[in-house]
């Protein structure tokens, strides 16, 4: 079975290896103690709860999405240069495909929470899978160098002036549409996707709940297309892709700074 699974269940385990405990410790545990089952239950996930038509932003912010109404936006787009061990790496970031997952980013970086952290889980593929597939950072509990490896992965951003955390809902705009999809994953081989997981891409990590996205996020190191319509690209590596490539688990990100876009960025009125 190591050698003769197929694509199709390959990219399905893949897929549901990318899934993190955002939302508790006891998630990661379920998580990661039974792949399999896992990996089942998001294919059904993905397969059950295909959608054809978007769910337009009014709509979620009363109906679907508890606290949409509160969450930063990005109109339009931005540009965020992460430095890494001394080298720049470029992310344009769309606002206009992913207003909520790009605002969120956008305003994590403004408020200084991605500088120090590191990057917990690089993927650059295995003999029975050569294929490179992510690298993964953004836990704000990486910041402190003596928190356990193992349990990194499991954080989220703590809002200051509530004290819990901030989760962002699962957004996916398919081609064609005006609007993204909200709160559910589908099968982007009936929908293709605007933002897709090519080489460069800049996504949303995410726990099995589809509205758990949080402050983790995950470069693409080749077209991992198998992961569209289940996480949320929110932007591409334009420059410094180079320096994508040399990052081991472990490495800091020096600076995250907005060059461009900041006055896009919408924040929730006081």
């Amino acid at each position: 079975m190591r050698l003769k699974i197929s694509q199709f269940l390959l990219s399905v385990a893949i897929a549901s290896a990318l899934i993190l405990g955002a939302c508790s410790t006891q998630q990661v545990a379920s998580n990661t103690s039974s792949p399999t089952s896992t990996a089942t239950s998001s294919a059904g996930e993905a397969t059950t709860k295909t959608t054809t038509e978007a769910t337009p932003v009014s709509q979620s912010t009363n109906e679907s999405v508890s606290g949409f109404a509160n969450l930063p936006r990005l109109e339009g787009k931005a540009t965020v240069v992460l430095t890494v061990k001394g080298s720049p790496i470029t992310i344009e970031v769309d606002g206009t495909n992913a207003p909520i997952t790009a605002g969120n980013f956008v305003d994590l970086v403004q408020r200084g929470v991605y500088n120090g952290l590191a990057f917990h889980r690089v993927e650059r593929g295995t003999p029975e899978q050569p294929q490179p597939f992510v690298v993964q950072g953004g836990d704000p509990q990486s910041k402190d160098p003596n928190f356990p490896v193992d349990r990194l992965g499991t954080g989220s951003y703590i809002d200051p002036k509530t004290g819990n955390a901030r989760y962002i809902p699962l957004e996916i705009k398919p081609k064609g549409s005006n609007t993204p999809i909200y709160n559910q994953t589908f099968d982007a081989t009936a929908q293709p996707v605007v933002l897709p997981h090519k080489q460069g891409a800049v996504a949303m990590a995410r726990s099995q709940q589809p509205d758990s996205a949080s402050s983790q996020f995950y470069f693409g190191l080749a077209d991992i297309g198998f992961l569209d319509g289940k996480y949320a690209v929110f932007g591409n590596v334009t420059q410094g892709f180079d320096v994508v490539n040399k990052i081991q688990q472990g490495d800091r990100i020096d600076s995250a700074k907005v060059t461009q876009g900041a006055e896009n960025l919408k924040t929730p009125a006081q």
